[in-house]
């Protein structure tokens, strides 16, 4: 059903319901309903509180419809920052790794950017991220299923470019502070980044150096209150670690590159 003017009905429930873009989303919601009844069923389930992206089916990225289903990771506004970074690192033939690449956002988006010449690769754990990931991805690239680093072929060893990470960053503590839409419908495992909020940073920096080419470049997101310890993570490891902020995007990125 598409209707360039939204239900002002239909507006106002979402309104009330604390839908700050309550127009915006009328007008996505009605546009992905078939029928008045889905749509119906659609707005009922958007004013109970459950996330638009996974409702309609996609998340805007990067100009990019991302297809998000139920229960997978919303790639964030902010991460797209990161891309940037990547991209700006990117050979036209580069080997890009999303590493914990939820529904593979990140690495769509570099290889969109930069082109056909890219070999992209993605993994994650959560088996209904990896099936969103196969659907941005695949064919132009392959996604594995599987805990970092293991999910990956020995033969990528050594060859990475452009490795983009993604990885929970939130403290443990701190999840019951997020959105209900993410901590009542999004994975924790792709939220909850332990005790300090570095767990998995730490996992990542224990082995990154090993997987990137000579000259190749991690790029990772963190919070402005965590950038120095994740930096300090990667420069233990080897890696030359520079830190860049977005005042536009409210994110930090650290990014690491091997000295080989």
């Amino acid at each position: 059903m598409t209707d360039p003017h939204p239900d002002p009905a239909i507006v106002a429930r979402l309104r009330a319901a604390g839908c700050v873009f309550a127009e915006d989303e009328a007008r996505l919601i009605a546009e992905a309903a078939t029928d008045a009844d889905q749509l119906e069923d659609l707005v009922a389930k958007r004013v109970s509180g459950l996330p638009l992206e996974p409702l309609i089916g996609w998340a805007e990225f990067c100009g990019l419809r991302i297809r998000v289903a139920p229960g997978v990771f919303v790639p964030r506004h902010r991460t797209e920052f990161l891309v940037e970074q990547a991209v700006a690192l990117a050979a036209p033939d580069a080997v890009v790794l999303d590493l914990c690449c939820g529904a593979g956002a990140i690495g769509a988006a570099i290889a969109s950017r930069v082109g056909d010449g890219v070999e992209l690769v993605a993994c994650d754990i959560e088996p209904a991220a990896v099936r969103s990931a196969r659907e941005n991805i695949e064919p132009r690239g392959t996604v594995y299923e599987g805990d970092l680093f293991n999910a990956l072929p020995a033969s990528l060893r050594g060859r990475v470019d452009v490795l983009a990470v993604n990885a929970p960053y939130v403290p443990t503590e701190a999840i019951a502070l997020m959105p209900p839409e993410a901590r009542l419908y999004e994975p924790a495992v792709a939220l909850d980044g332990g005790a300090d909020g570095l767990a998995v940073q730490r996992r990542v920096a224990a082995e990154a150096a090993a997987w990137l080419a000579p000259g190749g470049s991690l790029l990772i997101e963190t919070s402005g209150e965590q950038a120095a310890r994740t930096a300090a993570l990667f420069e233990e490891a080897g890696l030359l670690v520079r830190t860049v902020a977005s005042d536009e995007y409210d994110t930090t990125v650290v990014v690491a590159t091997s000295s080989r």
